[in-house]
């Protein structure tokens, strides 16, 4: 009886890791399409959060004004400053106070009469423009926000690239 031994041959081999080399290349290939798109995700999630909040934040406050302080407010051109007289946050003593809405750099700020401004935007985002138009219908003053937001993307990197445009129009209620 002779003993037949059973191995693979050079072509076999050689086979075997061409299909591996395969099936190696795309999973990382989906690997790397699923990270990217993570981080792109990532990105424009905050983009949008804080152009959201910062929205959010400056329509309130436009609602609740008692009305819109033109001497230091400007208006129709980047970078612009919206300045409000308000019944809100008053200082010790004082029936009106003021708040201020700009850009500190490319953050937006907030501030309120003898504090601090408050960024309102992250230090991961940077604000390209942001103008405030004044609309005047029957009476009502409103006030037109476009604001636009974009990734710090220091890298270049094109999945770190996200930017968004955003406006909103708020009217003054108590007027």
């Amino acid at each position: 009886m002779k003993n037949k031994q059973k191995s693979f041959t050079l072509t076999e081999v050689l086979i075997y890791i061409a299909v591996l080399a395969i099936v190696v290349s795309i999973v990382f290939s989906f690997f790397l399409w699923v990270t990217r798109a993570n981080t792109k995700t990532k990105a424009m999630r905050e983009v949008l959060d804080n152009a959201r909040r910062a929205m959010e934040i400056m329509t309130y406050e436009i609602k609740e004004a008692k009305s819109i302080y033109t001497p230091t407010s400007t208006f129709d051109s980047h970078p612009g400053q919206l300045s409000l007289e308000t019944k809100k946050y008053l200082p010790e003593g004082e029936t009106t106070s003021y708040i201020d809405f700009y850009l500190c750099g490319v953050q937006l700020c907030f501030k309120k009469e003898s504090q601090n401004p408050i960024t309102l935007t992250s230090d991961r985002v940077e604000v390209s423009n942001l103008m405030f138009s004044r609309i005047v219908t029957s009476g009502i003053p409103s006030i037109q926000i476009s604001l636009e937001i974009n990734y710090k993307n220091p890298t270049g990197r094109p999945e770190y690239q996200a930017s968004i445009t955003s406006t909103s129009t708020a009217s003054l209620r108590s007027y």
